[in-house]
């Protein structure tokens, strides 16, 4: 069997473009991918369709031999960033193709099933009110009512993602912005009372001072984790906060930590509690196995990173069923209407948990007259990270 083609679609998502791909063999069999990232999705779509040219007439079974090779091909651009999300995106639709050959879901390529359902943590649901403590304990009881027992947000105001004057330029917070913040995460515990996780995303965008001086105070509301207080770059640096935190908390970082090479030193480090690879970034389902098996020699839990289309969230927990060591699943909370139809089979969601089905390879198929309907945004606009 031979690689015959690689198709890229760009599909808008709600915050941000889905990059979906498909493989075609001369045998007729298909799999689907996803190596969504942002901002900076046109390129992440440029970069799929070159790494889907040089699969071009290669045995599609051989999925750790082409991932090797795309990583050792491209590692001369660098190892990490929109190559990986290429490789990415065709590891996991190899995966789904050879899954789809042999008759068996993905995660019986990954080892078989700890668990088939499996549990989500909502993120954006605050979408329908203003960033304020009334609106967000409002929309925080809808997610609990509709079943989830765990949520993430970022208290900070962080309203724009894009470093720029709505930020401080030191990345600090004022006396009002910080007391804002804690009432805010109190009111929203105090909504959904003590037996629901709730996780702080800082997205990276506070200084180490103002980011231990908040995850200490509010150490009290129990929260579950505290997301990124420091960026990717310094592991040592993170160290060093953990020891200055109050120790009930817990770090969780990995989204922008790429492969099982990105997570060894925080491993050593012993810096995190929890770590968040996410698949259409860290090297797809193969790499994301891995890595899980990684942390699991340290104790450490898997909770994918997944603010993304419905392939990741598929593959995502693909993974989750195949390990032992999983937490929860990142999923989008409020999403386009046409996340479930650009998909031949809608997801499974029922009381805030992905169930997954005993078809062959991810279990669906894209919809291309679907995706050509919600092209990808390619100007900016408000609200969206192209």
């Amino acid at each position: 069997m031979k690689i015959t083609e690689v198709k890229v679609w760009l599909v808008e998502g709600v915050k941000y473009n889905w990059t979906l791909l498909k493989i075609y063999t001369d045998e007729g069999f298909t799999g689907v991918g996803e190596a969504t990232n942002w901002p900076g999705s046109p390129i992440v779509e440029a970069a799929a369709r070159h790494a889907g040219e040089r699969i071009i007439g290669l045995d599609p079974m051989r999925t750790d031999y082409i991932w090797t090779k795309l990583y050792r091909d491209l590692n001369w651009i660098g190892p990490f960033g929109v190559s990986m999300c290429a490789i990415s995106g065709i590891d996991m639709a190899l995966l789904d193709l050879k899954g789809k050959v042999l008759g068996v879901p993905v995660y019986e390529l990954l080892g078989g099933v700890f668990r088939k359902e499996i549990p989500l943590y909502a993120n954006y649901w605050f979408t329908k009110g203003s960033f304020n403590a009334e609106d967000y304990a409002a929309q925080a009881k809808e997610v609990v009512k509709a079943g989830f027992t765990g949520l993430k947000f970022d208290p900070f105001a962080h309203t724009n993602y894009f470093y720029g004057d709505d930020l401080s330029s030191n990345l600090s917070l004022t006396s009002s912005q910080m007391d804002h913040s804690y009432n805010l995460s109190k009111a929203v515990r105090e909504a959904v009372g003590s037996n629901v996780d709730i996780m702080i995303e800082t997205h990276a965008m506070l200084n180490t001072k103002t980011a231990i001086v908040m995850g200490n105070r509010l150490a009290g509301l129990n929260i579950t984790w505290y997301e990124e207080p420091l960026g990717p770059e310094n592991p040592e640096m993170l160290k060093a906060f953990r020891e200055r935190l109050n120790p009930e908390v817990s770090i969780c970082v990995g989204e922008r930590n790429y492969t099982r090479h990105g997570i060894r030193r925080l491993l050593e480090l012993g810096v995190c509690d929890v770590l968040m690879p996410d698949i259409t970034r860290c090297g797809g389902p193969s790499e994301m196995k891995r890595m899980a098996t990684m942390m699991e020699a340290y104790s450490i839990l898997l909770a994918p990173h997944n603010p993304n289309g419905p392939l990741s969230t598929l593959a995502s927990a693909h993974v989750c069923a195949a390990v032992p060591n999983f937490f929860r699943q990142e999923f989008m909370f409020h999403d386009v209407p046409w996340r479930d139809t650009v998909i031949d089979t809608p997801l499974n969601i029922q009381n805030g948990k992905l169930i997954l089905s005993d078809k062959p390879g991810l279990g669906v198929d894209l919809v291309e007259e679907e995706m050509v309907l919600h092209p990808g945004v390619v100007l900016p606009r408000d609200g969206f990270y192209v």
